[in-house]
């Protein structure tokens, strides 16, 4: 599994012109934009899609027959595959956080603990992504699950819209909904956050496991 995660990051090394850039993009939003917490998402998110990158270089001219002809389990490369996609949206969560905080302090706003606070509530948008992004990529493959994905999206996204009609029918007040949440804790609400997505990426991960198990080469 070591020597998986060092192809990995070699593979990473190709792709440091593009993390280069983005690095830079996100040191401009955190110099122009107001709200800091988009950044940590960002980059985080980011982070996510660059693991999924690497199934597609694994899978470009056969390669995973290659790969399994080595001493490497199945069940190994996708746990391989998860930590990866841990340590890389981790580090654009963590390298987010820090732009975001720094640029707080820059703009004189004190020392921006709500920033810290934001980006560990944020956390597990990243790892959700994650488990979900993984499996579609293992089952229909780069191009088809890249597919697959906007479709989920655009479903996701037609039912948010007819979840917000049905709210303002009922005539629900969301803001002071909004503004009593704002006003609870945001430790406990972090921490729930952040078991629930381990348990989707547990999950996720048998799913992978299972998908993989049935390749044939």
């Amino acid at each position: 599994m070591k020597g998986l995660l060092i192809k990995d990051m070699k593979l990473m090394k190709n792709m440091k012109n593009s993390l280069l850039m983005i690095l830079i993009i996100a040191v401009g939003m955190s110099y122009y934009m107001k709200d800091l917490s988009f950044i940590i998402v960002y980059l985080a998110l980011l982070g996510a899609t660059f693991t999924s990158s690497t199934l597609s270089y694994d899978e470009f001219d056969k390669g995973y027959t290659f790969l399994f002809s080595l001493p490497v389990t199945k069940k190994e490369y996708v746990i391989e595959k998860y930590g990866l996609g841990l340590i890389m949206s981790g580090g654009g969560w963590l390298l987010g956080t820090v732009l975001a905080t720094v640029a707080g302090l820059i703009r004189n706003n004190g020392f921006a603990m709500d920033n810290i606070m934001v980006g560990i509530t944020l956390l597990p948008i990243p790892m959700i992504l994650l488990s979900i992004l993984l499996p579609f990529h293992l089952k229909f493959g780069g191009e088809k699950g890249r597919i697959v994905m906007i479709s989920v999206v655009g479903v996701l996204i037609v039912v948010g819209v007819i979840g917000g009609k049905l709210v303002e029918g009922m005539h629900l007040n969301i803001d002071a909904l909004l503004e009593n949440l704002s006003a609870l804790s945001m430790g406990p609400m972090a921490a729930g956050g952040i078991g629930i997505s381990l348990i989707l990426l547990i999950l996720s991960c048998r799913i992978s496991i299972s998908i993989v198990n049935k390749w044939e080469f």
